[in-house]
């Protein structure tokens, strides 16, 4: 159980860099429709441009629409190059994986060791989200957690204020919570269910190498998510209805997300 990953061989370094390709990938259709966009607006400036040297016979009753057809061309173009490089080093990587042991869609199949604690908090703080909505899709993508790292509501992890902090020694008993659960799993030959593209898109889910911006970005990220369950639960002022010790623990998220964003907590 590890705070702080050590890699063995080369398996975290892989896992990291698989993580790597699926944040970019998720920000493909952004960094596309962009391109598209400029695209359009330098189409119609030029359709624009031409009209006092060729009029606009030339386009007929299509010129409105040529810059939207080529922003359209030209961004779904740069969305699928950007996809075809990232399936083809997805499936590079999933090779060198297979060769460590290691399935490639199923990253905590064998453990949680190649997650850090920041990580490990901001999926526990999405699945306790999840479960306070209590709607049936919100329910079905907490199971998916729960398959996947072996969460339960008695783990003993709050958050809305959160009750842990990377590494302590009660985030080092949660991690053997989870591991453990995983590990009853495995030997019951329950596979955890697979996770791709889709699933880190929406939160996050496979390992990320917590270098000082990733970390900051993670600790905002569940202190958010913690900030507004608290808020949900006690209100805007927990001292009126809650007890010492949340109050306490509420001042230090509320506290630390300032500290990291420079905001207060909405």
């Amino acid at each position: 159980m590890r705070s702080s990953p050590t890699p063995t061989g080369d398996a975290f370094g892989l896992w990291y860099e698989l993580g790597r390709l699926y944040a970019t990938a998720g920000e493909d259709a952004r960094r596309a429709g962009t391109e598209g966009f400029i695209i359009t607006l330098v189409t119609a400036a030029q359709v624009l441009l031409s009209a006092p040297l060729f009029g606009t016979s030339w386009a007929g009753p299509f010129a409105a629409l040529i810059p939207v057809a080529a922003g359209l061309f030209f961004g779904g173009l740069s969305f699928w190059r950007r996809r075809a490089r990232f399936f083809k080093r997805r499936e590079a990587l999933h090779r060198a994986l297979a060769t460590e042991g290691e399935d490639a869609e199923r990253p905590a199949a064998a453990g949680l060791d190649a997650y850090y604690d920041a990580q490990l908090i901001l999926l526990r703080s999405e699945y306790e989200f999840l479960r306070s909505q209590g709607t049936k899709r919100a329910l079905l993508s907490a199971r998916l957690f729960e398959a996947s790292f072996g969460f339960t509501p008695e783990d003993g992890f709050e958050c809305g204020p959160l009750n842990v902090a990377p590494d302590t020694l009660k985030m080092r008993d949660l991690r053997g919570r989870w591991d453990a659960r995983l590990a009853s799993s495995r030997a019951l030959g329950k596979a955890p269910p697979p996770l791709g593209i889709r699933e880190d898109a929406h939160y996050r889910v496979f390992p990320r190498e917590m270098t000082v911006p990733a970390e900051l970005a993670t600790r905002s990220a569940y202190l958010a998510i913690s900030c507004r369950l608290l808020r949900e639960r006690y209100g805007k002022r927990p001292g009126a209805t809650a007890s010492e010790e949340i109050q306490r623990r509420s001042e230090r998220d509320l506290g630390e997300y300032a500290a990291i964003t420079g905001r207060r907590a909405r």
